[in-house]
């Protein structure tokens, strides 16, 4: 969409990292006083997008121009000197200095014999503290702040020098509701000042209340432009988020009534350093069962994933059995809680069989010969590369791989993080009937956790949803397409 005098104009922009396209052929405008937010699943490019504007990344084509000038392929100090400042998602504070003192640093000119600032340039530090609300912790150290208090310093020095572009990175990851409300306020008044603004988060609706226009990216290229209320109805962008139309399967609950409850997490909060990751999360398993945590990534469902498997410490209870659960991540997994992550995490230069045969070094060897030759029955595809190396798998053989590998261990509870990540259609099918035959033909439990909720929904029997690290809603996959699926997005 072309915008008269934009201060940003982005054309043909094209990103490559080795064989893989991050982002192909995008533009946009960005007119002064407007904020454009910049949506997508991820893996679609938006931080690359951000990236190469700033100068993090360089181009393998198009033009970057503000007010006129190319800026492509250029120096991020150059980018920034000509006018672009940049919200990063991660605080990354002088720890040595006061609030003031990181203000004043963006507000010196950059030369050796100005490092001292005038009364002037105080005077304004103090203003812009004042301004992103910060003016009672002013001479406080960064350590001594809370999350939200850190996340109003970035946005203090993306502004101190006065840019005419403000890239924001995920400003709402780890904010509560209210913080998100004083977040969106402050970002308004950039565009008040008549500056641009370019704001990615994975937190959809917050991004939707508060921009002008919407650009939505998948797989690195444009699938949709408008305003937020045209791009979140567009069919290409809800096919994207929710991967088509909704089919459910659920098993009456009935069929679980006398089972025992094998996994149950209470009030499970977990941060990462001053964010919020986890806030009160509370769930429950029963045996057999195949539960759907959807979510939007950023919501949080990595990180209950590694709390259970005991990744990362958390507050709160995660009774396995009635017992509370305790031990090394290891020994949580030879326990019967077995995760395949989303990275996969393959041993790329062993062969498949290699890979397995790792697995299941626990087992008998006949055991080990056996399962193998059930998961190799699972996935076929998997059979005729046995001796192939992990790494030379496409995408969808590696994340079968990775699924066989978690299988192989044997488990009570397998807990699948976004499976269908970058998977091309036809390998998603062949991923959903393999998770059939699991639920109907094993005792094995299945928590998925997915972005994609026409994944995650025909084979589970409850879906819990997690939005901005709560719990915000529990129930059957039918109950879900007609309660939650057209607010999903």
């Amino acid at each position: 969409m072309r915008t008269p005098n934009p201060t940003l104009e982005v054309r043909g922009l094209t990103k490559r990292f080795g064989g893989l396209v991050a982002v192909k052929n995008v533009g946009f405008d960005i007119a002064p006083g407007e904020i454009l937010g910049l949506i997508g699943p991820n893996g679609s490019g938006k931080s690359t997008v951000m990236k190469l504007i700033m100068g993090i990344e360089k181009p393998n084509a198009g033009t970057i121009q503000l007010n006129g000038q190319n800026l492509a392929g250029q120096p991020t100090h150059k980018i920034a000197h000509a006018g672009i400042g940049i919200v990063f998602q991660h605080s990354r504070p002088l720890h040595l200095q006061t609030v003031l003192q990181n203000i004043l640093l963006g507000l010196l000119p950059d030369r050796l014999t100005t490092l001292r600032a005038g009364a002037a340039t105080m005077k304004r530090a103090e203003a812009i503290a004042e301004r992103v609300g910060l003016d009672g912790v002013k001479h406080r150290l960064p350590a001594t702040l809370p999350f939200a208090d850190l996340r109003r310093m970035e946005l203090a020095k993306a502004i101190a020098k006065n840019p005419k572009l403000v890239l924001v990175d995920e400003p709402f990851a780890g904010l509560t509701a209210p913080e998100v409300r004083d977040f969106s306020a402050l970002i308004t008044t950039f565009r008040d000042e008549g500056r641009a603004v370019l704001l990615v988060d994975h937190n959809v609706k917050s991004v939707a209340a508060l921009v002008d226009r919407v650009l939505a990216l998948y797989l690195g290229e444009t699938i949709a432009e408008g305003s937020a209320a045209e791009v979140m109805c567009n069919e290409t962008v809800r096919r994207v988020y929710l991967g088509g139309g909704i089919t459910t399967h659920e098993r009456p609950q009935t069929v679980f009534a006398q089972n025992e409850t094998i996994l149950e997490v209470k009030n499970v909060c977990v941060h990462y350093g001053k964010a919020r990751a986890l806030d009160s999360v509370s769930l429950h398993i029963k045996a057999k069962e195949f539960v759907s945590i959807v979510g939007l990534n950023g919501a949080g469902k990595t990180t209950l994933f590694n709390a259970i498997c005991g990744l990362v410490p958390h507050k709160g209870e995660i009774l396995w059995h009635d017992a509370k659960l305790r031990g090394t991540p290891a020994a949580i997994a030879r326990n019967g809680i077995v995760q395949c992550p989303e990275s996969r995490e393959l041993f790329g230069d062993l062969s498949v069989s290699e890979n397995l045969f790792l697995s299941g070094q626990h087992l008998t060897k006949p055991a080990r010969a056996a399962r193998a030759s059930w998961l190799l029955d699972l996935f076929p595809i998997l059979k005729t590369r046995a001796p192939q190396q992990a790494r030379t798998l496409s995408g969808g053989e590696q994340q079968m791989l990775a699924i066989a590998r978690a299988l192989m261990m044997n488990p009570k509870l397998l807990i699948l993080d976004e499976p269908t990540l970058g998977l091309a259609p036809v390998i998603l099918g062949q991923l959903s009937e393999a998770l059939k035959t699991l639920r109907d033909q094993t005792d094995i439990t299945i928590l998925l956790g997915e972005q994609n909720v026409t994944f995650a929904l025909p084979h589970a029997d409850r879906v819990y949803v997690l939005e901005h690290a709560r719990i915000i809603w529990e129930g059957s996959p039918t109950a879900f397409a007609t309660e939650m699926a057209a607010a999903y997005i």
